[in-house]
């Protein structure tokens, strides 16, 4: 049987957001899951379901120039639509001691 040496192992209840839209002057169509848990320091946990890329995403992550096209290998004019929803949905970030 093989060992495990964990760093961390525990479990909790989230919620995920699924939504889907498409870019108004792109026409790219964004599939994603963005999950809400208790980890990240309030950060969320957003997945682009058709590109299978996951980023953890809060409101400073949106503030850094060329990171979501980066991160998800989009066009400069995708990222910004992105962002433009992603600033609706990341709020800012509460800390919490749980």
């Amino acid at each position: 049987m093989t060992s495990f040496d964990f760093l961390s192992d525990s479990k909790e209840e989230t919620t995920t957001r699924f939504v889907c839209f498409i870019g108004e002057d792109s026409m790219k169509r964004f599939d994603l899951a963005i999950t809400t848990t208790n980890r990240f320091y309030g950060k969320k946990l957003v997945t682009d379901l058709q590109g299978g890329k996951t980023a953890i995403i809060g409101p400073d992550d949106l503030e850094e120039e060329g990171y979501l096209a980066y991160t998800f290998k989009i066009s400069e004019e995708e990222e910004e639509e992105l962002k433009q929803f992603l600033y609706q949905v990341v709020g800012t970030i509460n800390f919490t001691d749980q």
